[in-house]
């Protein structure tokens, strides 16, 4: 879901990941004190690294140490660097962020919670240089880039100039109870319809097709995941990232509302399912209630905990058998008034290497790149989580979460699909509701 309800109920690598999500992202206001026009926030690059002694501060609300480890790694390649690394609990962190950025002891580098107000505000710096000096746009899928991209009135994501850099991701996918499945004579989906044909088998034997709590609205992830698959993630993240003109009122949303309402009343998902939460859903699946969970690779290590070995995850498959998934990343983004801005990409740079992969994974995030090299333990579930995302990149099929495509959508995706799931509304009136929304966001 997105970042405000995982920050409420999770307080794993969920929350530390996910709340790089841009919620928020239209409600700019005017430039901040200090600030300067996005147009000159940039200025020459190079990608030469200096000899002299060089301290690198860092801002993030991150906890999960993974900035903190790739700053040591970092310090080890250069000994001339000193990373700062200096933490901040979520909230303050978004009340402080803006003054950090203006004040004349700006950081080098800071995590991005939102685009909007420091894009338009003119406080962070244009990366277009940097990527292009370190080959940035083909060393990452576009699909991890354009999340970070937005126009210099910070209105539309996807398009314009490139403000962050990914440091890690999450991604949701749908995991599978491997003994089910073989008892079933199920296996790993490929495409759509093989999909459909397990839940279909499950069903008949017995089994609850699939795992879902759905309190706080986690059914999405079923209807995103489809709708991402069916229209394509061009025009699903236009969507999301606000592109005037678009609308989820398409055959993909259609077919996501459809098919999860379809489920509800095929009984395919748990009859209470709108009386319990993400955690619980992750704690019956770990019971064995449930052949697949849609889900994030967040909570891979709690599913690897309750049944270890006994767990699978795959990137969820269209019909033509190419992948999408739902996801966003740790973002960091330069200061205008950076002192050290050459040295701040450079560490950008760092963050896909794979050296970085390694840390990325260790500590609980997929990749940057590289995600054919990390492995964990053998039968362990990130092994999967890992190859899931890795086809993802291949397939250029990340999306960022529908729940981020407004302020007000995440509540309108849970009352609206409680009452789909329940049968009291329409397919066709979720997605106009889910359009409404969008389109009052977006005036």
């Amino acid at each position: 879901m997105s970042a405000r309800s995982l920050r409420r109920t999770r307080t794993t690598v969920a929350c530390s990941l996910l709340v790089a999500a841009v919620t928020g992202l239209t409600a700019c206001s005017g430039l901040t004190p200090g600030g300067q026009s996005a147009a000159t926030a940039s200025g020459p690059v190079s990608t030469a690294m200096p000899t002299s002694k060089v301290k690198l501060t860092i801002v993030s609300s991150e906890n999960a140490g993974t900035t903190k480890a790739l700053g040591k790694a970092f310090e080890a390649k250069y000994p001339n660097v000193t990373v700062d690394f200096q933490y901040t609990g979520p909230d303050d962190y978004d009340k402080s962020l803006n003054l950090k950025l203006s004040s004349d002891n700006a950081p080098d580098l800071a995590l991005l919670n939102k685009l909007g107000t420091t894009v338009k505000a003119g406080l962070v710096r244009d990366l277009d240089p940097y990527a292009e000096a370190y080959g940035w746009t083909t060393a990452y899928p576009s699909s991890q880039l354009d999340q970070w991209r937005a126009r210099d009135d910070g209105k539309e994501l996807g398009v314009g100039h490139l403000w962050a850099a990914p440091a890690g991701f999450s991604v949701v996918g749908v995991y599978y109870n491997k003994e089910i499945a073989a008892k079933l004579g199920i296996e790993q989906p490929t495409d759509r319809d093989a999909f459909e044909a397990a839940l279909a088998k499950a069903k008949a034997a017995g089994q609850l097709p699939v795992q879902l709590g759905n309190l706080q609205g986690h059914s999405a992830f079923i209807v995103q995941s489809i709708a991402d698959a069916s229209d394509g993630v061009g025009y699903t993240s236009a969507w999301v990232h606000g592109k005037p003109g678009a609308s989820i009122q398409s055959r993909g949303g259609q077919d996501g509302a459809r098919t999860l309402a379809s489920w509800a009343k095929q009984g395919y998902l748990p009859s209470g399912a709108n009386g319990y939460d993400l955690p619980a859903s992750v704690a019956e699946f770990t019971k064995g209630k449930g052949l697949f969970l849609f889900n994030g690779s967040w909570d891979a290590q709690v599913i690897e905990k309750a049944m270890p070995g006994k767990a699978g995850f795959f990137a969820f498959p269209d019909y033509d058998g190419k992948v999408t998934g739902i996801g966003t990343s740790v973002a960091y983004a330069i200061p205008a008034k950076a002192k050290n801005p050459d040295v701040a990409a450079a560490f950008l740079d760092f963050m896909n290497s794979p050296e970085a992969a390694e840390i990325q994974f260790s500590t609980g995030f997929l990749p940057v790149a590289h995600a054919d090299k990390v492995k964990a333990a053998k039968g362990h579930v990130m092994n999967d989580v890992a190859k899931g995302w890795a086809a993802v990149n291949t397939d250029n099929g990340l999306v960022n979460f529908f729940a981020n495509s407004t302020p007000t959508m995440n509540d309108t995706l849970i009352s609206t699909s409680q009452r789909l799931i329940g049968g009291k509304i329409t397919p066709e009136a979720y997605v106009d509701a889910l359009q409404d929304d969008w389109d009052k966001g977006h005036k």
